[in-house]
């Protein structure tokens, strides 16, 4: 009865969905390309494969924490693999204590576990796309290499100061949007994952302090929104990224700047393409440090350059993972002016979940704090996120002191972190309509030419989104957008064999194309993978038992608690 009720769904979704091309749709195959696709994504330094060279990498160098042993059969593998073996300069226990611009060369940050990548020229361990990676692989029984991610994650934050945007040595200045919280949840409830309650309780021990701390940078003033008491996103480097080996994404930026005068929120500031010694130094303060980074001296076109507050902007638009984006600004460029309601939801659930973790541990004060602090942050979503004459969040402009006017899929986060009222929830399920689209959500009511806008709709937030409609009873709507978004990756599977990083939502294929900023499709794809059989569980259960919301009931233990 349940593969008839899910056929009957996914078959409404293809015929509502046009097709890419004659092929046939078939989720079989689907699924059947994503079983055998973990291979093929993993990475091992043991093999090579976990080598090769990033965006910004001089050459094919493996950094080494500062006070780590040196792994036994590492030199062996180096010396196989072509590989320099070179030992960051200092500890860092935070992001922002050390300016990975200082490095001789970038390179690889070394993980002792076996991870999985995107795909493409995502060749590395990403930060939140771990999160669904590791729901997929937990769907799929690789419980081991699901422990390794999380574990992985985990000696980021011990070695590098938190969970990073990739093990890449120029991003020890940003992390990404915060799931260890959520990591650590789901590979505790799931029973395979542990010999037993005494692996389990032990594991989670040693985990606990690192989850901590990787909280605690969201909590310091850098990933402050002011006087909110919520939070931003913040990159702590300055000036053009590292990973940018040259100007030309920022070039793009002012040329559409220029192109578009009337949008320009004030990123431009008037300079010359070749300053003098005195012209730039005030360029240091006024836009970026033209001697130090050779994308800042040829980021200039049409007698223009980007401001210091763009570059800020930049970074952390870039730490957010919607990059890029128009929500917060043309290119993203105002992200650390905003409290954003994805964030701050993320940041909720993370309390709850250490709430959870210390009341396992016997640690009762520290529990009382985690409740607090989770209360704290639902009562300032509340003030300055939830618009009630609107029924619906918004991202909060703490430095114009007013709420975004431009709806964002986001909005939906509160629902899959348990932070909305029943009240708000069903306000928030009434403006699905934005959003809904032929092929399942798209990101925002706006098409901006940018890749996280509309019409484009992406594995991850599609997720939260539908679990978090089914975790407040929402079971028909979530059901409808997870067979909507499922029948577009077979689409996009049938029409040429792959499973792409983004999708068209208008369309309901992988017919993308781009004109604001990174314009490629990957394919692979880690989270759309790990998504699609999260989704097909989902509409394999039974139709009308989703939970009750949440933020009216008592949360499990992580030992017993569903999986995320």
């Amino acid at each position: 009865m349940k593969s008839r009720t899910r056929l009957a769904i996914l078959l409404s979704a293809l015929l509502s969905t046009p097709l890419a091309s004659a092929a046939t749709p078939d989720a079989a195959k689907t699924l059947a390309y994503i079983h055998h696709a973990w291979p093929t994504l993993t990475r091992r330094i043991e093999d090579c494969s976990a080598f090769g060279k990033g965006p910004g990498d001089t050459q094919l160098a493996i950094y080494l924490p500062h006070q780590l042993p040196m792994p036994q059969e590492l030199p062996r593998i180096a010396k196989t693999c072509h590989v320099e073996v070179r030992r960051l300069p200092q500890s860092i226990r935070e992001l922002g204590e050390f300016d990975p611009a200082t490095l001789p060369v970038q390179g690889l940050l070394y993980l002792p576990h076996p991870y999985v990548v995107p795909g493409g020229f995502f060749n590395e361990m990403y930060g939140w796309d771990s999160y669904f990676i590791e729901l997929g692989l937990l769907a799929d029984h690789q419980e081991t290499l699901a422990r390794d991610m999380v574990d992985n994650a985990l000696f980021e934050v011990q070695h590098y100061g938190g969970v990073l945007n990739a093990n890449r040595s120029y991003y020890l200045s940003r992390s990404q949007p915060p799931f260890l919280g959520a990591m650590m949840a789901a590979l505790l409830a799931d029973p395979a994952s542990f010999r037993d309650e005494a692996d389990r309780r032990a594991w989670l021990a040693q985990a606990y302090p690192l989850a901590v701390r990787n909280h605690d940078l969201w909590m310091r003033t850098g990933h402050r929104a002011g006087d909110t008491g919520l939070s931003r996103y913040f990159d702590y480097g300055h000036g053009p990224v590292l990973e940018a080996h040259d100007a030309s994404y920022y070039q793009g930026v002012i040329r559409w700047l220029l192109a578009h005068r009337a949008e320009d929120p004030g990123y431009l500031v008037k300079a010359p393409q070749h300053p003098d010694d005195a012209e730039a130094e005030q360029l240091k303060t006024a836009s970026c440090d033209t001697a130090a980074s050779k994308a800042c001296a040829d980021a200039w076109v049409g007698g223009y350059r980007l401001t210091a507050d763009y570059y800020l902007g930049d970074r952390a638009m870039r730490e957010s993972g919607f990059d890029t984006d128009f929500h917060f600004g043309p290119f993203a460029g105002s992200t650390h002016h905003y409290a954003p309601v994805g964030l701050n939801s993320l940041l909720y659930r993370y309390e709850r979940d250490l709430h959870d973790f210390a009341a396992v541990l016997g640690k009762t004060a520290d529990a009382e704090r985690w409740q607090q602090a989770a209360a704290a942050r639902k009562a300032a979503m509340d003030k300055y996120l939830w618009q009630p004459t609107q029924g619906r969040y918004m991202d909060y402009d703490f430095v114009a002191g007013k709420p975004s006017s431009d709806p964002y899929l986001s909005m939906f986060y509160p629902l899959w972190a348990g932070a909305a009222s029943p009240a708000q929830a069903q306000a928030l399920r009434g403006r699905l309509g934005l959003f809904e689209q032929r092929g399942g959500l798209a990101m925002s009511t706006r098409a901006t030419g940018a890749q996280w806008d509309a019409p484009f709709g992406w594995a991850p937030t599609n997720w939260l989104a539908i679990k978090g409609l089914a975790d407040y009873g929402f079971d028909a709507d979530a059901r409808r957008l997870g067979a909507k978004f499922m029948a577009t990756v077979d689409n996009g599977f049938a029409h040429d064999r792959t499973i792409r990083e983004k999708y068209n939502m208008a369309s309901g294929n992988a017919d993308v194309k781009i004109t604001a900023g990174y314009t490629q499709n990957v394919v692979g794809f880690g989270w759309t993978n790990g998504v699609y059989l999260k989704l097909h569980q989902l509409l394999d259960g039974p139709a009308g038992q989703a939970a009750p919301p949440p933020a009216a009931t008592p949360r499990p233990s992580p030992a017993v608690r569903p999986g995320t």
